[in-house]
């Protein structure tokens, strides 16, 4: 499965023509990705067909939450709830670097249903292992974890990956879905280490590497080919 990047109805609608399975959908990519604007979402969950994996992170200073961030955050799943929408990418972490439970814990009461993609807050784990079979525990609403495997690419954390995609497979956990670093030159032999069922892609599939133009349909159906879409 194939999710890219997407921070507009334009290049939702562009991936889904072009075969993309998923989109995450973010504002302020240069941020890192953050909370699109109510807008931006009724536009795009009104428009495509595929999933849409709503970014909800209130800002870019760290993934740890105060109880005012947490109402923001809470306002926001609320906004892709009424707009008819069911999946978010959410993270957050406890001042010890563990999973923070607690926020997953409100989300999930509040949105039963909802599709939750753990973002790479999950590369600032203590123990990425111990914080994989804590997420474990909601896999009824974790489907997945977006992770380079600890490292700052999944070039050099390839090992890392593979290990994280045998231990989802033992306990029938979360997928673990790599992203960061991943070009259509690169992918096959990660995949081939790696062995995941899901890629993330960002920048290396769009036109001159660059956030600010469109998708290349020649690098999307190279990485389509290579992971087996």
């Amino acid at each position: 499965m194939l999710e890219v990047i997407v921070q507009n109805k334009q290049e939702a609608v562009e991936a889904e023509k072009l075969g993309a399975d998923r989109v995450e959908l973010v504002s302020a990519i240069q941020e890192g990705g953050l909370t699109p604007s109510f807008g931006t979402l009724k536009q795009v969950l009104g428009t495509v067909r595929i999933p849409v994996q709503v970014m909800i992170r209130p800002h870019s200073y760290g993934y740890c939450y105060s109880a005012e961030d947490m109402e923001i955050i809470k306002a926001d799943v609320q906004a892709v709830l009424d707009l008819g929408g069911n999946g978010i990418v959410f993270g957050g972490l406890n001042d010890d670097h563990t999973i923070d439970e607690e926020a997953l814990k409100e989300i999930i009461q509040m949105a039963p249903q909802m599709d939750i993609t753990f973002h790479r807050a999950f590369d600032e784990v203590a123990s990425q292992e111990a914080a994989y079979r804590v997420l474990s525990k909601f896999k009824k609403h974790v489907k997945r974890i977006l992770t380079s495997g600890g490292a700052s690419n999944c070039e050099q954390g390839r090992v890392q990956l593979r290990n994280l995609v045998n231990l989802s497979k033992e306990l029938d956990g979360p997928v673990i879905m790599p992203g960061s670093g991943l070009s259509p030159a690169n992918i096959g032999d990660i995949h081939g280490v790696v062995g995941a069922k899901e890629y993330h892609f960002g920048k290396a599939v769009r036109v001159d590497s660059s956030f600010q133009k469109g998708f290349d349909a020649v690098d999307i159906n190279q990485v389509m080919r290579e992971i087996g879409c």
